[in-house]
């Protein structure tokens, strides 16, 4: 027996003629329905879903479950085998699909249907337990037949693989994604008007260049493009400077400074901006000394494009970090003692030895800053101004006054476009030359000194950045703990009482405070989605850059299609796919995890592919050529060298859900309010001081999870070099890359 085959047909045997084979009401995660199992109509697997309540669209998967069992015991090589895997797999999976999208919420969603086979007197409610079960054993049946007919030699863990995060990303980024960009060539009564896309996609108010030749504003597509760029070398250059004072000078104070190259990442974007607008806004205390100095008033210098590459680079540096120390710590000391032993001095040697294998770093470095800058959305809402961007531009056009979702799927088409040019550019300046470094081989030890200019230049953009980011956040912590914040400085602990008060009841502790029930949710969600993000991203990683099969690129294109979309344009696809079966999770937590999956997955992914390019791939073929599996490859030798880069998935998702807004607006319910919706809603209600307060406790929580973090993950050993990367704040770090 083949025994992969078996397994997958046995757990689509038991979604089919076990489970309930729709949606229970209580959710996911409630069993409440085991109660009225197996009678009750709406907890009934699929079964008698045909037998007893008569939904015969649901019969023809069987012949998909059936036909698998007559070649179970024949060889994999036999060309049955496989021929019989795909067509039943296939057959299932165009089944599942078929009846999930024609049958919806009033029956028939084709009138030709309806004509074709009669109305129905019952509706068909999303996905549950059984049908997810099922379309996973279809998937990984296909897998298996095209591992059978000799794809990627054979190997169904690596076939099994791509056709699960290929699925994955069709279902979760890219269904979601083409329901909105539809709209581009509708008007708002739904109607298909393709001229309409052209002229919304020319207009002045994206490309206008009066900026030029007068004091008017740009188009926004080139006030973002600006913006992207001057932010990604930013934070490139910064995260650059961060990693090599932290990993090859003697700094003293390295823990305390990786405290605060992660603390902007950990906090709610409005946050940072509220903070700047109070340091150097009209009133602001810096803006208030230039004014007592000078005599002079500056103006509101800081709205528009000098906040918001300031917030921004304040945003985003710590990322940069985070893809960048695994890198400069991953460079080879043998390589660097080679170019000195042929004379090369050490500005020689770090130009020509040691940049040049940096830049997969670099390069991934960029690439994340220019997207995060392209998908930022609170920052531009505080400090914009009148300097409009792709990100606001949309979030306006969906819940603004002018309700156009054809200018916001226009607008979000353009972000694809500058992302999909950042993508080609760095591939093009990566080329096709290896820069791996960790080979399995014996290893020099200790890094060579620093030029000294490089020195210098990393402690003078650093530790300046770095107190600037300390003043921040001391304005932070200080808004928590004053009456109001700007105005009444009077010490008080009311905001805290108020969000996070204890009291006992009659039942023993009562959690009173307002931020109770929203900040529980936050953790939980965040807890679970955290795991699950860094699995799929550097799972795609691996496969990236430890294999090769046909639309590889697509597929990287695919992983990183998310992080170019804008939350809110998310938010809003999400709501339109998944609101209406055959997925319907609209309101549910399960929405939330999935949306923080694929959100934060870029991350993982080009943490992972940083890191696996300086891992040679001898190292794997050594293990497979010993008689380990794929699998037990992954889980033994790569994934120990990735330590990392899976510090940087965990860290960075678990907090990206934590503080996440764009999206999140769009997607909590009553049962499922998040700290950053139930914050905005304190802000709207001019309640800073509370909000500050609670943005402070995330901040504490999210530290706590961090150092959590790097101790259960621990730390890479590479010859007799330690990854040094021990630190509880960045536990980030490491990461990277």
């Amino acid at each position: 027996m083949n025994r992969p085959a078996a397994l997958w047909l046995a757990v689509g045997w038991g979604g089919f003629a076990l489970l309930p084979w729709y949606g229970v009401e209580d959710g996911f995660w409630s069993f409440a329905w085991l109660s009225e199992y197996p009678a009750g109509a709406d907890v009934a697997p699929a079964l008698l879903q045909i037998l007893v309540a008569g939904r015969w669209w649901l019969a023809p998967l069987v012949l998909g479950l059936v036909a698998p069992l007559a070649v179970l015991w024949r060889r994999r090589t036999d060309p049955l085998f496989s021929t019989v895997l795909l067509a039943a797999g296939s057959f299932g999976t165009v089944c599942l699909l078929a009846q999930g999208f024609a049958i919806g919420i009033g029956g028939w969603e084709y009138p030709s249907l309806e004509r074709l086979f009669g109305p129905l007197d019952d509706r068909q409610f999303g996905m549950g337990y059984g049908a997810l079960l099922v379309s996973a054993s279809f998937l990984f049946l296909i897998a298996q037949g095209i591992a059978a007919r000799g794809a990627i030699n054979g190997d169904g863990f690596v076939v099994g693989s791509i056709a699960l995060v290929i699925a994955l990303v069709a279902a979760f980024i890219f269904f979601p994604v083409v329901r909105i960009l539809a709209s581009a060539f509708q008007d708002n009564d739904f109607n298909f008007v393709p001229f309409l896309f052209v002229e919304k996609l020319f207009s002045r108010d994206i490309w206008g260049l009066g900026c030029m030749t007068a004091n008017v504003n740009c188009g926004v597509a080139w006030n973002s493009l600006l913006m992207a760029i001057l932010v990604g070398a930013t934070t490139t250059l910064l995260g650059l400077a961060f990693a090599l004072l932290a990993t090859r000078t003697g700094f003293r104070a390295k823990k305390l400074l990786r405290t605060l190259t992660v603390l902007p990442i950990i906090t709610p974007p409005f946050v940072i901006g509220l903070a700047i607008i109070l340091l150097f806004g009209a009133s602001g205390t810096v803006t208030q000394a230039i004014e007592a100095i000078t005599g002079t008033t500056p103006g509101r210098y800081i709205y528009g494009l000098p906040g918001i590459w300031l917030a921004q680079s304040l945003a985003f540096t710590p990322i940069a970090f985070l893809v960048l120390i695994g890198v400069v710590e991953g460079v080879s000391p043998s390589m660097e003692e080679a170019a000195q032993t042929l004379r090369a001095n050490d500005w020689r040697t770090f130009t020509t030895v040691s940049l040049p294998l940096m830049r997969p770093g670099l390069a991934n470095a960029f690439l994340v800053g220019f997207i995060e800058s392209l998908a930022d959305f609170g920052n531009p809402l505080v400090l914009g101004g009148n300097f409009d961007v792709l990100s606001t531009s949309i979030f306006f056009a969906i819940v603004g006054a002018q309700n156009d979702q054809g200018r916001a799927a226009v607008l979000a088409i353009l972000l694809l476009a500058f992302t999909l040019t950042a993508f080609w550019a760095q591939q093009r300046w990566l080329g096709r030359k290896s820069y791996a470094t960790v080979t399995g081989k014996g290893d020099a030890g200790l890094h060579v000194a620093l030029p000294r200019r490089v020195t210098w230049l990393a402690y003078g953009s650093a530790l300046p950045w770095a107190g600037l980011t300390a003043i921040i956040y001391f304005m932070v912590m200080f808004g928590g703990f004053v009456e109001l914040w700007g105005r009444d400085h009077s010490l008080t602990l009311r905001h805290y009482i108020d969000a996070f008060a204890v009291t006992t009841g009659t039942g023993g502790l009562v959690w009173s405070g307002a931020a109770w029930n929203s900040f529980w949710t936050t953790i939980y969600i965040s807890a679970i989605s955290a795991p699950l993000t860094a699995a799929v991203g550097l799972l795609s990683a691996y496969l990236l850059i430890r294999q090769k099969f046909a639309g590889q690129k697509a597929f990287e294109f695919g992983t990183l299609l998310s992080f170019a979309i804008p939350g809110t344009v998310i938010g809003v696809g999400y709501i339109l796919a998944f609101n209406v079966p055959p997925i319907e999770l609209t309101g549910t937590g399960i929405i939330l995890v999935i949306c923080f999956i694929f959100r934060n997955m870029p991350v993982g992914v080009r943490a992972g592919i940083a890191a696996m390019t300086q891992i040679d791939k001898s190292l794997d073929e050594a293990s497979l050529t010993l008689g380990a599996s794929s699998f037990a490859t992954v889980r033994k030798v790569v994934l120990p060298l990735l330590r990392p880069a899976v510090i940087a998935a965990l860290v960075f998702s678990f907090v990206r859900a934590m503080t996440a807004i764009s999206a999140v607006i769009f997607l909590v319910s009553a049962n499922y309010d998040m700290a950053t919706s139930y914050i905005i809603g304190r802000v709207e209600n001019g309640d800073y001081g509370l909000s500050i307060a609670y943005s402070s406790v995330l901040i504490v929580v999210m530290l706590v999870v961090i150092g959590l973090i790097q101790l259960v993950v621990g730390q890479r050993r590479i010859g007799r070099r330690a990854e040094s990367i021990n630190v509880t704040a960045l536990g980030a770090g490491g990461a990277g890359a």
